[in-house]
């Protein structure tokens, strides 16, 4: 069973992206883009610089990274 997300600002997000090997790579308006080197492509997550991301914000940042969900359960 699917554990209940936690509410995380678009910074702590980021957070949770660089450890598992993303990097930022620029700011622009209120965005963040985060990148990973995967083999020969790299995979791109742009992140809202919110102070509270909604859920389905969430759910597309963790769908798009391949990051386990469990790191952004409470």
């Amino acid at each position: 069973m699917l554990g209940k997300l936690r509410v995380l600002s678009g910074r702590a997000v980021c957070k949770l992206l660089a450890e598992a090997g993303f990097v930022e790579v620029r700011r622009r308006g209120s965005h963040i883009v985060m990148q990973k080197l995967v083999g020969h492509s790299t995979l791109t997550v742009p992140v809202p610089d919110h102070a509270e991301l909604r859920i389905g914000t969430l759910q597309s940042i963790i769908r798009q990274s391949g990051v386990a969900r469990e790191n952004f359960e409470v």
